[in-house]
């Protein structure tokens, strides 16, 4: 197995961006993956299709020596799907190889974007030989970090209250992106707007969210709707992301994207 860190030693991770409850992301445009790492030396790897766990783990200064990876799946049309995703299927993955700042900040570009939906973003920590980090003691916390967030449809404005990044704001953004995925997702969204408006309300501000549609209509007119406020602002979130049944939502395609496969 090779060298062991010390219990003080031992790897953590925290995903810094995209945000959990954060602004949707638009759809199809790059954005950057960031990451805050403890108790790594960074940007250590070697040749995946060569060296694959061919070697233990090593230690530099108490740390282990190794990277990371951030590697996104599609949950479908709800950020709490109750089915264990697919682990050999993914819309982007990265080995980030590099150091970053010196101190565990690294990043990673996802160039092009994701279509819209509901994602998942994991990090991945490991050894030099790709191996995951081995820890000294069992019961501890987990050496990475996972977050859910929404990318939202093209056309979708996803402030929805006037000083943005509120509850409302992100509630929106997934009652849009709920009737962007397709047929049976406009529950789903009438739900989520439910929520907004909730939000919107505790926060001391006037809003009503609504979500209207049926899965026949999504389909051919991506009709939904959603309007948070927060302090007298208004939003909307418009799911215009459904191009008809055989566009873009109705039977969207997962884009697999791979910069680096460790």
């Amino acid at each position: 197995m090779g060298d062991i860190p010390a219990k003080t030693n031992m790897v953590s991770s925290i995903i810094l961006n995209p945000q959990t409850g954060g602004k949707a992301i638009a759809s199809d445009t790059t954005f950057q993956i960031t990451v805050q790492m403890a108790n790594i030396v960074a940007g250590q790897f070697t040749n995946a299709d060569a060296t694959y766990y061919a070697a233990p783990q090593a230690l530099q200064g108490g740390n282990v020596v190794g990277h990371t990876h951030v590697t996104v799946q599609d949950l479908g049309s709800s950020l709490n799907p109750t089915k264990a995703l697919d682990a050999t299927q993914f819309a982007f993955f990265k080995g980030i190889n590099d150091a970053g700042n010196g101190q565990g900040l690294l990043t990673a570009n996802v160039t092009g974007g994701l279509p819209a939906g509901n994602y998942r973003v994991c990090t991945l920590a490991a050894a030099s030989n790709h191996q995951p980090v081995l820890m000294p003691v069992a019961q501890r916390g987990t050496a990475d970090d996972c977050t859910k967030f929404v990318v939202s449809g093209s056309g979708t404005t996803a402030n929805a209250a006037s000083n943005g990044g509120s509850t409302g704001d992100a509630a929106a953004a997934l009652a849009a992106s709920a009737v962007a995925a397709g047929p049976g997702a406009v529950e789903s969204a009438t739900s989520v707007a439910s929520v907004a408006s909730s939000s919107a309300a505790a926060q001391g501000g006037k809003g009503k969210a609504a979500a209207t549609g049926s899965s026949a209509a999504a389909k051919s007119t991506g009709a939904a709707t959603g309007n948070a406020g927060n302090t007298g602002g208004k939003g909307q979130a418009a799911g215009g992301g459904a191009k008809g049944s055989g566009g873009k939502a109705g039977g969207r395609k997962q884009r697999a994207r791979r910069e680096f496969i460790a």
